[in-house]
């Protein structure tokens, strides 16, 4: 079973922000599929759909790891894991999927890896870049978007989910080439 997890904060005071853009194309995916999620055993929210579990963790993004080990432990037949969730260091309107590799900065990712130990697992990295000012990190990802971005963050989000369509489908190098393009019309 492949196991497809968008990050974010449980909650309204939350549901708009930037750090909760996986959580956005989690459920992106679950409604394309006419899929339910179902509380899970543990701090997690899911729905399952041809061999893929859509998962939302339900604990805060810091300890987002907590979540994937309990159901890592709870269901022994999971072979993939691929993890969505927003990048600072990458322009609103690109996205980069990635094979492995460190945390970045990402407490949500530096969890995960922790809880895992491994760095070994596919990624999705949604960028969240803009021309305001995104210092410091920790307060402009809790902050929504700008109405002057919510038309190009409603097609990064169906981009991203084409995305993971395409790599349910095929594999993470066929995926990386044909999505970590890069696109000079950014919104910037």
């Amino acid at each position: 079973m492949k196991l497809i997890v968008g990050l974010g904060n449980p909650g309204d005071n939350y549901r708009l922000t930037k750090h909760n853009f996986g959580f956005w194309i989690i459920d992106k995916l679950v409604e394309q599929r006419f899929l339910k999620y179902k509380l899970g055993k543990g701090d997690y929210l899911f729905a399952l759909g041809n061999n893929c579990m859509f998962l939302k963790p339900t604990s805060f993004m810091n300890n987002s790891g907590v979540a994937i080990k309990q159901v890592m432990n709870y269901y022994k037949n999971i072979n993939d894991i691929i993890i969505i969730y927003d990048d600072i260091d990458i322009d609103l309107g690109q996205i980069r999927f990635r094979e492995n590799g460190s945390d970045g900065g990402h407490n949500g990712i530096k969890s995960i890896i922790n809880h895992l130990n491994t760095k070994q697992f596919d990624r999705l990295k949604v960028g969240i870049a803009t021309d305001m000012d995104m210092r410091p990190s920790e307060v402009y990802v809790l902050k929504p978007f700008s109405k002057k971005y919510l038309d190009l963050v409603n097609e990064v989000i169906n981009y991203a989910s084409d995305g993971i369509n395409y790599y349910l489908n095929h594999n993470i190098s066929s995926a990386m080439n044909n999505y970590n393009k890069r696109n000079n019309d950014n919104g910037k």
